[in-house]
């Protein structure tokens, strides 16, 4: 019998969260509506399940018996998808609202939900140097349209299924995971894997030219994978149950990704804008005062560090192929 189920649990992240707490021994249920062939990491001696999270029947029976959820259930991808696709990515509110109803009628002890930076307000995002946000800058809501808007509700959903009916809920917003084993090609794929495998390509084939969405001087914060399964394990078994950051505090623009992608390949790109891609906001950077406070921790492993170990991982796919 499953103590833990992990929603979402076919892909990227979930797949890594799985992996870590079955490395410790906990009995899984391993739930995502991909076929397994898909899924990112595939559990051995989990239970493994293919459902649709949509149907509260499902949920009903993917969280019987357990005691902790995990819920990382959601439609989404990096940029260029989310600006795309907004009705889908605010159609995780299913899974999300599903998830809560039937864990608090199985009497589930905790519930985790993975949230976003994109539920912070857009209008305090405006500048590359942009000021760490802080928690409280959600607030007043002017969310990223579709998928930013679905965060901040269920946020407020994982609130008061505590408030109205005592449902012990954790609440992480997540700033920009990558890593091995990610997403790198497809139209979901995030910055570190989308830059990774275009210069992995250039130094495989010798064609230097990449595209670059924007200026390249847009800036973000990027969280290595280890770092975020770690946090994630520390937010939902601790005692705060409002929202918390959970990203790395090293902001970097998009052309400092490219140089340091220039350095781990030992090869030099010909940088091609593209201005009219989706960007996002200007700047990004996650403020981890409260977390430091909260936990006396934050992401620690550095942009370098991550993306050596994530372009070696796409460097090695691509070559498989040519």
């Amino acid at each position: 019998m499953a103590d833990i189920l992990v929603t979402g649990a076919g892909g990227f992240i979930g797949g890594a969260l799985s992996a870590a707490l079955a490395s410790e021994g906990h009995a899984l249920r391993c739930v995502d509506r991909k076929p397994m062939s898909e899924w990112h990491q595939l559990v051995p001696g989990a239970d493994n399940v293919v459902g649709d999270l949509r149907d509260l029947d499902e949920c009903r029976a993917a969280v019987r018996g357990v005691g902790t959820v995990y819920n990382l259930a959601a439609d989404m991808g990096g940029m260029g998808f989310i600006e795309a696709n907004k009705a889908l990515c605010m159609l995780s509110v299913l899974p999300s609202t599903h998830m809560l109803v039937a864990a608090r009628d199985a009497g589930v002890e905790r519930f985790f939900y993975s949230s976003s930076a994109c539920v912070y307000a857009a209008d305090k995002q405006t500048d590359t140097e942009v000021t760490a946000l802080r928690e409280e800058d959600a607030y007043p809501a002017m969310a990223e349209d579709g998928y930013g808007w679905e965060k901040l509700f269920t946020e407020r959903m994982c609130r008061h299924f505590y408030e109205d009916f005592g449902l012990e809920t954790r609440v992480a917003r997540y700033h920009n995971v990558y890593g091995p084993l990610g997403t790198f090609e497809g139209g979901r794929e995030k910055a570190p894997a989308s830059l990774s495998r275009k210069i992995a390509l250039a130094a495989l084939t010798g064609e230097d030219t990449i595209e670059i969405w924007g200026d390249g001087e847009q800036t973000r914060s990027f969280m290595y994978i280890d770092d975020c399964v770690t946090g994630t394990r520390m937010i939902s078994d601790g005692p705060y149950g409002s929202p918390v950051n959970l990203g790395s505090s090293e902001l970097v623009s998009i052309n400092q990704m490219v140089d340091l992608l220039e350095e781990i390949a030992d090869t030099k790109v010909i940088r091609q804008y593209d201005l009219t891609a989706p960007q996002g906001v200007r700047g990004r950077n996650s403020d981890n005062s409260l977390i430091r406070e909260r936990y006396g921790w934050e992401p620690s492993i550095s942009l370098r560090e991550g993306l050596e170990k994530t372009y070696r991982w796409i460097h090695d796919q691509l070559a498989e192929r040519l």
